[in-house]
């Protein structure tokens, strides 16, 4: 059975670690953190992610996986190294690799034979190499090892289903003397026969930023159509289920709504525009999308504005605060920028999310918004609901019950989950992107 150890339990770090635990490998997560080991190893997770608790609890019971904050004592007894630190995006837009650096040089210092050392986090092109150099000039022993480039693909919310369906596998090198343990790691996958791409280093790093970039475009480019909609009167629901029928387009990420958001699209088109301005070769789709998803998020407002009026002194009851439904996380979150800018003109913000009203609460005291305890009580004596997020929950509301709490009447479906004729009829003035 080979041992595996994952250093960095994030978001990344616990999926993959947990994912390779089921797949039957030994694994030991990794992490400089205390709390949030200890915290693992009393079963519970730092992070919510569907389906994951349940995997934790069989892979713990089943011996195969275990959590500790002793790295070097996890490196050496690993034969594989995982490296899933956060790579956060700088002031400057780069990706900060700070994190990264000191993990390969804590694995150069505590080498004691062959290892092979695969990079999950996202990182910039050329920064495979950097980490061989690292480790080798820290590798006093000179022990042989394998630096591997495998990049994730993981949907916020989806992120267990995808680590043990995936679509591919990529994995780069730049010898082929790993490939054969990789392929016993990811053994069940192999047999399925998911597909394996394997190439180098560089091309492996650029894959991922390629495939986020062109997935953020997508979004962009639906939103924008949403915007076009609004000013013709057509309707981009049917415009989206059009253009996904192509089997040259598909149909996902055609889903028009208040903006992209997230620990990936943003930081890694930012990174991906950056370093391509750097080489010379400026990114222009990939910019102008970065730049339209900002216009989205102040559409909304201006959306708000353009049917209400001044909002200085008025009540918006806020449905969905993460930046997607199934995940706690607001990184990125449009809803960060379209309550600020609201909060900005006077606005008064009641609000309320499933999963991410602790994280909520770190950016927001209790003295810039109030927080609901369910999706009624936030709309209690509101002037205006605002749908942010597409939680189910939201999708079946008792839209009378919504309508009499109310103080004025004004609904904003930014995730267009119902449908105008149905609103109106309940005495709502109802606002949707793109219909």
């Amino acid at each position: 059975m080979l041992k595996i150890g994952v250093i960095g339990t994030g978001y990344v770090g616990l999926t993959t670690g947990i994912g390779l635990a089921n797949f039957g490998s030994t694994v030991m997560c990794l992490d400089i953190n205390n709390e949030k080991i200890q915290q693992l190893n009393l079963g519970a997770l730092p992070i919510y992610e569907p389906g994951m608790d349940e995997l934790l609890r069989d892979n713990v019971k089943a011996g195969r996986l275990t959590f500790s904050t002793d790295l070097t004592f996890g490196i050496q007894w690993a034969q594989i190294i995982f490296i899933a630190v956060g790579t956060p995006q700088a002031e400057n837009g780069k990706a900060d690799l700070s994190a990264v650096e000191k993990t390969a040089e804590l694995i150069g210092k505590s080498l004691n034979g062959y290892k092979i050392v695969v990079t999950k986090s996202t990182v910039p092109v050329g920064t495979n190499e950097m980490i061989r150099a690292i480790i080798d000039s820290f590798n006093a022993n000179e022990y042989e090892f394998d630096v591997v480039s495998n990049p994730e693909f993981l949907r916020e919310g989806k992120a267990v289903y995808d680590f043990l369906h995936p679509d591919r596998v990529v994995i780069g090198v730049s010898h082929p003397r790993p490939l054969d343990m990789l392929k016993q790691v990811y053994r069940p996958l192999y047999l399925n026969e998911v597909p394996f791409i394997i190439t180098d280093l560089r091309t492996s790093e650029l894959i991922k930023y390629a495939s986020n970039s062109f997935l953020a475009m997508k979004v962009a480019f639906i939103n924008e159509m949403a915007r076009l909609c609004d000013t013709v009167g057509a309707n981009v629901q049917q415009l989206a289920i059009a253009l996904g029928k192509d089997g040259r387009i598909g149909s996902k990420f055609l889903h028009p709504g208040p903006g992209f958001g997230g620990s990936c699209f943003p930081k890694d088109t930012a990174a991906l525009t950056v370093f391509a301005r750097e080489k010379g070769m400026p990114l222009g789709l990939v910019e102008e999308t970065i730049a339209s998803n900002s216009r989205q998020k102040e559409f909304i407002v201006h959306k708000i504005k353009g049917r209400m009026g001044a909002v200085s002194g008025r009540r918006f009851g806020i449905l969905g605060l993460a930046f997607k439904s199934e995940t706690d996380d607001m990184r990125e979150s449009a809803a960060i920028t379209i309550i600020d800018q609201l909060l900005r003109e006077g606005a008064m913000i009641r609000a309320y999310d499933p999963r991410a009203m602790e994280n909520a609460k770190k950016i927001w005291d209790n003295h810039q918004i109030s927080f609901g305890r369910d999706e009624y009580d936030t709309v209690q004596d509101a002037d205006a609901v605002v749908i942010l997020t597409e939680w189910n929950q939201f999708r079946n509301l008792d839209i009378p019950r919504i309508k009499s709490a109310m103080r004025e009447s004004y609904f904003f479906d930014f995730r267009n989950i119902y449908r105008r004729k149905q609103m109106e009829e309940y005495g709502l003035i109802y606002e949707c992107i793109g219909r």
